[in-house]
């Protein structure tokens, strides 16, 4: 199936009438799937090789490791509002083709400093930034681009598949991750996201649907403009306005737990690098069946209320994760880590969906970014707050405090329309529902 955005004259490429499994008979789509499931997983794999890098290698210690996960977040406090509006003035693919280029090329710089044994903290830090820098344009692009790819009633069921596919690459990534690092090394396995990186560009170079062209009239508008715009959307609106403020919130606190997990099992647990990998994992093995399960929570409870039960019933169990000890021990951290996993990924598929569905096109990317601002923007700052709190009060104790803060903050989500609505709405309100 093709959007109603591409040209009559595509046709001759279009897929077959739509046959039991849904996307997975959608050219388009299976290259986006693909594409991004493989970039994924060398993401998840560099996710562990850079901590252990930092930590094993480098010998970073608790504010060195906040500093790090916080370079690949500041990226959206600098510059996510005018990422959306350049976004917005261009066609998206060329956008996602050329940020995995150059990602790739950065991630190669890694390896082949600690091969020439010029490896150092400092350059670490930089290619996490420059890499945070595409994934901010790379994230406004996407969002925007999916759209393009499949049907307007077809997007619940892509953001499920991509959030699924991402989770097991996520199962996948840290317990080779750690396989990786304990046989070549933790830089070399960097390279495995330059290959992933590559691979994204290629799919995303074969997909066939065509963007619809850019409006004369955003190119026209300056750039403050049109970032306004975007801004002034997302405040001014009940319900992107509470999400942003919520997912603000939530990665606040989260950040700077997420932020320790490596150092907390390496030097609080004491395990060692394939351990490591493997109960990281634990997090996307949730994911997974987060994404397997939104489609049916969201029909059986309305998007609304799903909304609502991820957030309620699944966060609390990150609790968990400070009880970890060696041996049966780590159940508490499989479970503290997994079962909030699953809730997080039902939420991003129902704010995907309704935030996709509910925004005008020609929006999107600045709304888009603009939430990111608000929510990722925080990031850098938790993630610091996490490792200073760390050297204050030592890692486990800093876990506990981060955990119940995040635990505590899911309860903002009762604000506003939600704690009213059983499913959202698929078009903003009119004036006068507004004023009522």
């Amino acid at each position: 199936m093709t959007t109603t955005e591409t040209n009559p004259a595509d046709t001759a490429v279009q897929d077959p009438p739509r046959r039991r499994g849904g996307l997975l008979w959608h050219r388009d789509f299976r290259l986006l799937w693909a594409g991004e499931t493989i970039s994924k997983i060398g993401g998840t794999v560099t996710a562990v090789a850079v901590s252990l890098v930092a930590v094993d290698v480098l010998d970073a210690g608790g504010f060195e490791m906040g500093l790090l996960r916080a370079m690949s977040w500041v990226p959206w406090l600098l510059i996510g509002l005018p990422a959306g509006a350049w976004t917005d003035r261009m066609r998206r693919r060329p956008v996602m083709v050329t940020v995995d280029l150059v990602s790739m090329l950065l991630f190669l710089s890694v390896p082949i400093a600690a091969w020439a044994g010029a490896l150092t903290m400092t350059q670490l830090l930089v290619v996490t930034l420059l890499a945070g820098v595409g994934q901010v344009f790379f994230s406004a692009a996407y969002q925007a681009y999916l759209p393009t790819v499949v049907d307007k009633e077809d997007l619940a069921e892509g953001n499920a598949k991509l959030a699924g596919s991402e989770q097991v690459a996520m199962v996948a990534g840290p317990g080779l991750g750690g396989l990786v690092v304990q046989a070549l090394g933790a830089a070399t396995g960097l390279l495995t996201q330059a290959v992933g990186f590559l691979v994204s560009a290629v799919c995303l170079r074969a997909i066939r649907a065509q963007e619809p062209p850019v409006e004369r009239k955003a190119v026209r508008t300056t750039l403050r403009k049109d970032i306004g715009e975007g801004l002034r959307y997302v405040v001014r609106d009940p319900y992107l306005r509470v999400l942003a403020l919520c997912s603000a919130v939530d990665n606040l606190t989260l950040s700077g737990a997420q932020a320790l997990l490596v150092i907390f099992l390496f030097r609080e647990v004491g395990e060692g690098p394939s351990t490591v990998g493997l109960l990281i994992g634990a997090d996307a093995l949730g994911g997974v069946l987060g994404a397997l399960i939104a489609t049916r929570i969201v029909k059986r409870f309305g998007s609304g209320r799903a909304l609502l039960l991820a957030a309620l019933g699944a966060t609390p169990f990150g609790l968990l994760i400070p009880l970890t000890q060696p041996g049966y021990g780590l159940v508490f951290f499989v479970l503290g880590l997994m079962i909030p996993s699953v809730g997080i990924v039902v939420m991003n598929v129902v704010v995907n969906g309704f935030r996709q569905s509910y925004c005008p096109p020609d929006l999107l990317g600045r709304i888009f970014t603009s939430s990111r601002f608000v929510a990722f923007g925080v990031i850098p700052i938790g993630a610091l707050l996490g490792g200073v709190l760390a050297d204050a009060i030592g890692i486990r104790e800093a876990m506990w405090v981060l955990l119940a803060a995040t635990a505590l903050g899911k309860l903002l989500r009762l604000l506003g329309p939600f704690r009213s609505q059983r499913v959202l709405p698929t078009e903003p309100p009119t004036a006068e529902e507004v004023s009522r």
